[in-house]
Parts: C-alpha cells; sequence; structure tokens
C-alpha cells in the first residue's frame, strides 16, 4: 500500500494554494488609499482646529475589522457560503428597508445608513457582497447549460428588489454597481443575447418612467445635463466635473508632489477624500508616478480575479469570482471616468482608495471570498 496516498491532509496543505499577488496587491492599494485619505483632508482638518489624521484613523479602524473579515472569509470554505446566501440576502434586505426609517441617518440628500458611535454603516455597500453570493447560489443551482428565459426573469428579480431600494435612498452609484453584478453573472452563466438585450430594454424603460415621475432628483439629472453640456450649470453640476479635470490636468506627468497639490489642498475638488480621491492622486503623484501605476494594480487585481473565476471547480466558485470581478471593475470604470470627463457624476467610491469603512469592509469581503476559491481549486 502507498503510505503516501494514505497520508491525512496536512492543515498547511491549503495555504499552498495561497494567491500571494493578490494579497499584495489589495495590500498596496489600501497603502496607497491610506496616504491619499491624509493628503485630501489634512488640511482642512488642521484650519478647523482638529486632529489632521482623523480620517485615517477611522479608516484604520475599519481596516482592522477588513483583515479580520478577510481572513474569516479565506479560512471558512466557500461553499459554506452557499448554504446561507438566502439568510444574508434578506438581512441586507432587513437593512435596507431600517435605513429608510428614523433609525437612518440623512445626510446631503439621501438616507443611506445608520451612524453609529462616530462611524457611517452603509448597508448598501454590503449589499453588494450579499447580492453577489445570492445570485450565485441560485445560477450555481440551475442544472442545464442554457438559462431559460424564466431563469433570467427570476435571477432578475432577485437583483431588482435591493436595486429598487438602493435607488429610493437614493443612490444612483450603487444601483449602478448591482446592475453591473446582474448582467456579469448572467453573462457567465451563460444567457443568451436575446435575453440580455431584452433586459437591456426594460432597464431602459425603467430609468425613462423614473425620469417621468420625478423619482430622480433634480440635482441628479443636473449631474446628467452637465455631463452632455458643462457649460450649462458650470457654477453648480458642473462644478466638480471641472474641478476634478483641472486637478488631474496640474498634476502632468510626474506631479506636484506628496502633500503639495494646490487644488488638494485648497479643497477645491469637493468630496476629494471620498468619490474625487482620484483627483488627489493625479495632481500630486502625475500620470507616471500615480495614476499610470495605480491603474496597473487595479489590472492585477481583476486578472487575479479573472483567473480565480476561471480555476475554481465548481459553479458557485465561478459565479461568485466573476461577480466579485464585476464589482471591482465596475467601480473602477465609473469612479476614473467622471473625474476625467467620461462618465457622469454618480458617487461611486474608488475601491480600497476612497474614504469609507463600509466600502473598505465589502471590498476586502470580496478579496476573502476570492483567496477562500482560490486555496480550494485542488481541493
Amino acid at each position: 500500500m502507498d503510505y503516501a496516498a494514505q497520508k491525512p491532509r496536512s492543515w498547511v496543505d491549503p495555504l499552498r494554494n495561497l494567491d500571494p499577488v493578490l494579497i499584495t496587491t489589495v495590500l498596496a492599494l489600501t497603502l496607497i488609499g491610506l496616504a491619499m485619505i491624509y493628503s485630501a483632508t489634512h488640511q482642512s482638518l488642521r484650519a478647523l482646529g482638529l486632529d489632521p489624521g482623523i480620517y485615517v484613523k477611522k479608516q484604520l479602524v475599519a481596516l482592522a475589522i477588513a483583515v479580520g473579515l478577510l481572513l474569516f472569509m479565506a479560512s471558512l470554505d466557500y461553499r459554506v457560503m452557499k448554504v446561507y446566501a438566502g439568510l444574508f440576502y434578506v438581512a441586507m434586505l432587513g437593512l435596507l428597508f431600517l435605513v429608510k426609517t428614523p433609525l437612518g441617518t440623512a445626510a446631503k440628500g439621501a438616507q443611506r445608513g445608520f451612524y453609529l458611535f462616530g462611524f457611517q454603516f452603509t448597508p448598501s455597500e454590503w449589499m453588494k457582497v450579499g447580492l453577489i453570493v445570492f445570485l450565485a447560489a441560485f445560477l450555481s443551482e440551475l442544472k442545464r447549460q442554457d438559462l431559460t428565459l424564466r431563469d433570467v426573469i427570476r435571477a432578475t428579480a432577485i437583483a431588482a428588489i435591493p436595486m429598487l431600494l438602493v435607488f429610493i435612498q437614493p443612490d444612483i452609484g450603487t444601483t449602478i454597481i448591482l446592475s453591473a453584478i446582474l448582467v456579469a453573472l448572467l453573462v457567465a452563466s451563460g444567457a443568451g443575447a436575446k435575453y440580455l438585450a431584452v433586459l437591456a430594454v426594460v432597464g431602459s424603460l425603467a430609468i425613462f418612467g423614473a425620469f417621468q415621475l420625478h423619482i430622480i432628483k433634480d440635482y441628479q439629472v443636473q449631474r446628467i445635463t452637465s455631463f452632455l453640456d458643462p457649460q450649462s450649470d458650470a457654477l453648480r453640476a458642473g462644478y466638480n466635473k471641472q474641478q476634478a479635470e483641472i486637478a488631474i490636468g496640474s498634476g502632468g506627468l510626474i506631479g506636484k508632489g506628496y502633500l503639495h497639490g494646490t487644488q488638494t489642498n485648497l479643497d477645491y475638488v469637493p468630496e476629494q477624500h471620498t468619490d474625487f480621491i482620484f483627483t488627489v492622486v493625479g495632481e500630486e503623484l502625475g500620470f507616471l508616478r500615480g495614476t499610470v501605476p495605480l491603474l496597473l494594480l487595479f489590472g492585477i487585481l481583476l486578472w487575479r480575479a479573472f483567473r480565480i473565476a476561471l480555476l475554481s471547480k465548481d459553479p458557485f466558485g465561478t459565479f461568485v469570482a466573476a461577480g466579485v470581478f464585476a464589482m471591482i471593475a465596475i467601480q473602477v470604470f465609473v469612479n476614473v471616468g467622471m473625474t476625467i470627463g467620461i462618465m457622469p457624476i454618480t458617487g461611486i467610491p474608488l475601491p480600497f482608495i476612497s474614504y469609507g469603512g463600509s466600502a473598505l469592509i465589502a471590498d476586502f469581503i470580496g478579496v476573502g471570498l476570492l483567496q477562500g476559491i482560490h486555496l480550494r481549486r485542488s481541493l
């Protein structure tokens, strides 16, 4: 008898499948994010007599939680998530309902989260992961190669409920992300082009209806109008776009130097520590030292996610990895696109870079799922 064949697995065996490139890339992005958050906020905080590092400290608290959840998700057999996907999905829906009650906190014209102990908790960020896991569980249970129209409708209904709840907050940015997750998983599961075309038509009609029923707020309409015609409202809706382009353009090839960005230090770009943090990278580090390396890191991260989807031994793992890929890809594309003027301003954070604990935790959970799938690709 072959002793080696009977030798029990060591607990370290799965660690041989660890993806160091994935973890290193995420760590690099997070460190860059902390540096950019400090640069974007220290001057204004110091001018107010506040601790210039308060935002970084809050982000570090969220990072500690995020790392813990990443390790937990990586150590947990991801196939267990399939069993509890429905419970997690329903729990996130419950939080989205509670956000619209007096328990939720309104800020800047939207009611999106809960404010507790000095931190903002945003359930819509965690709903992205909840939708990925639940849709992946649903689609992986289908035993046929090609999805039917009924399957597509059921999958769309699963995504439509949280999309509606997020849309009425209002939060168009996260609604776009949830839509991208739905489309990506339908494509990964083999949905036909004709069904995707029907879905696109229905989505377009829904958006048209939202405009007609005035569900979309005036400031959101102005953002779209200013994107199409920047001079139509240059002092309000078009201001963010113009200042973002000025900041990135002024950085040139090598930037003005860390902590020396004029637009950044003078707070000319609104929300530059959250939605517009890419402008800080562009102005202070420039094209060669900042934006290109940053986008390269995101490219490596997406490559690893795509690779993990291909290597997964079961459909559930493939769909989860595809969903995480879509979640990160659409955020990077829209966030960078709106700062350079090729996309409307929609309020989507830059993964691992923008300030925001809920978003950071959601992104790290996604990476934990990727690492868990990679660890067990041969088990």
